[in-house]
Parts: C-alpha cells; sequence; structure tokens
C-alpha cells in the first residue's frame, strides 16, 4: 500500500477546501439574487393576505401574486417619529435606533423609518397594511397587520417569518385562526385595546377587542398582544395613524361637499329649465 507525506495529506486536503469554499461562494453569490427575489415575493403574498386581497388557502402564481399586489397596493415609506411620509429615496431599511427599555414587544432595536401599504380601491385608500414584530416564546414573529381605511377596524394579520412550536405558537399560521381578526376593533376610548386572550372569544360584534388565544401556547398569545400594543401605540405607528384618519376625515368631508354643490347645481338646473322654456316661447 502506498504511503504518501503529511506534507502530501495537509496540501491535498487544503486543496479540496479550497475548491468546496469557491463552490459554494460562487452558488452563494449567483443565488443571492434569486433568494432575494423570493423574499420579496413571500413578503408581497402575506401583504396581501393580511388586507384581505388573497386568501390563506389561496395558491397563485408568483406573476399573479406581483399582478394583483402592483394594481391594488401602494408602498409608501414613513418618518416614524414624527409620523409623516418621506422620500422613497430618503428611506433606509438600516435606519435603527435603541427601543425603549422594557418594551412590552421585546425587540432591542426598532427602526426610525419603515415601509406602510396603501390598499387601492376605485382609486381610492381602502385600507392600511404595517409591518410588525416581536418576540414570541423560542424566536421573534415577523408579519402585517392589516386595518380599513378608518385606522382602527382590522382587515387581517399574518406573519411570514418566526420560529414557534408547530401545532402551538406555530399556529398563528392557522388560517383559521387568522381569520378570527376580521372585523375587531383595534382602539377603545383612544387606547389600543386589542388583544389574545385566553380561552375563546366571541365574533367581532360580541367580542370586538378580543381574538381567541392559542391553545397551549400563552406566551406566544402574550406576544402577539404584546407588539400589537406597542406598534400601533406611541412608540410605533400610532402618530401616523391619527394623521392618517384626520386627512381620511378631510378626504370624507370634502366628498361630501362636492356631493353636495353637484346637488345644488342640478337643482338650480332643474329649476331655470321652466323659466327658459317660457323665455324661448316668449312667454
Amino acid at each position: 500500500m502506498k504511503q504518501f507525506s503529511n506534507a502530501y495529506i495537509f496540501g491535498f486536503t487544503a486543496i479540496i477546501c479550497v475548491v468546496c469554499s469557491l463552490m459554494i461562494s460562487v452558488s452563494a453569490v449567483s443565488l443571492r439574487e434569486r433568494q432575494e427575489r423570493n423574499k420579496l415575493l413571500e413578503r408581497h403574498k402575506n401583504v396581501l393576505q393580511a388586507c384581505g386581497l388573497m386568501g390563506f388557502r389561496e395558491k397563485l402564481s408568483a406573476g399573479d401574486i406581483e399582478k394583483r399586489f402592483s394594481e391594488s397596493i401602494r408602498e409608501k415609506f414613513l418618518d416614524l417619529g414624527k409620523g409623516e411620509y418621506i422620500e422613497a429615496s430618503e428611506y433606509s431599511a438600516d435606519s435603527m435606533k435603541d427601543a425603549p427599555e422594557g418594551n412590552p414587544a421585546g425587540i432591542l432595536e426598532m427602526p426610525t423609518q419603515a415601509p406602510v401599504y396603501h390598499v387601492i380601491k376605485d382609486g381610492k385608500i381602502a385600507g392600511l397594511v404595517l409591518p410588525i414584530y416581536g418576540k414570541g416564546l423560542w424566536s421573534t414573529l415577523y408579519g402585517y397587520f392589516a386595518l380599513d381605511a378608518d385606522a382602527d377596524t382590522v382587515r387581517g394579520i399574518t406573519y411570514y417569518q418566526h420560529g414557534e412550536t408547530p401545532g402551538l405558537g406555530g399556529e398563528v399560521d392557522n388560517p383559521k385562526w387568522k381569520d378570527r381578526w376580521t372585523g375587531r376593533k383595534l382602539h377603545q376610548e383612544g387606547k389600543v385595546a386589542l388583544k389574545v386572550i385566553k380561552g375563546k372569544a366571541g365574533d367581532a360584534a360580541a367580542d370586538p377587542h378580543k381574538v381567541d388565544g392559542l391553545s397551549g401556547a400563552t406566551l406566544t398569545s402574550n406576544g402577539v398582544s404584546h407588539m400589537i400594543a406597542f406598534w400601533m401605540g406611541e412608540q410605533g405607528f400610532s402618530k401616523y395613524l391619527e394623521k392618517f384618519r384626520a386627512e381620511a376625515g378631510a378626504r370624507a368631508s370634502g366628498r361630501r361637499r362636492g356631493a353636495t354643490r353637484r346637488g345644488a347645481r342640478k337643482c338650480s338646473e332643474i329649476q331655470a329649465r321652466p323659466q327658459e322654456r317660457a323665455a324661448r316661447n316668449g312667454l
């Protein structure tokens, strides 16, 4: 049996390691663009599901997801501290700050800027989708929370990334549980009141501020409640939601004034017609 020197063995091993490292690096670089596209597609799918434009059980191709997203969703960017829109060119996902110590969501850092998604129907804003995240039992859950145009009525919730226990905290992915959120109310007497309770809640009319708990997953349920309270509260999107509601009220008032003016013009035209006919007939 041929014997190899130690130098040969170490040299051969080093060459194999270098070749394998190069192959892995090339694969990682070549697949990175596809991986980023898939991540973006997954987020777009979750935005659509959160606001009810795609069913939780609905299967769509990547092209159909992007088509539906581009037709019905408009992405905007916010300065969270001011609650005001900023230009897309000003937005940076890496713009972070320390989160308030002991915050209910259990997060250490939070963004100073954030995306927000407008749901568009008939050229008007019909709802909002906001990003949320926070600690569960074993992991940080990342998802989206959607509201109607009144910034109070819940359209839906969904999570696109977490590491909770399947069958327990992982039930945040259960379509039946997510369906229970629709129609609930975020606020009570001006404060965030929506929470996941222990046990069963009534329907949206009977228990507008309560959602069914996750069986056997109390800490995950609490985590969901805490992240809703945090992100919809003063440290999160509260300032933006207040301004959005004010703007929505102004838009509605403007539409009512416009309808009133059109109605008044129509009445004037109807009243003027007999006089015009009389004038034409020389009466």
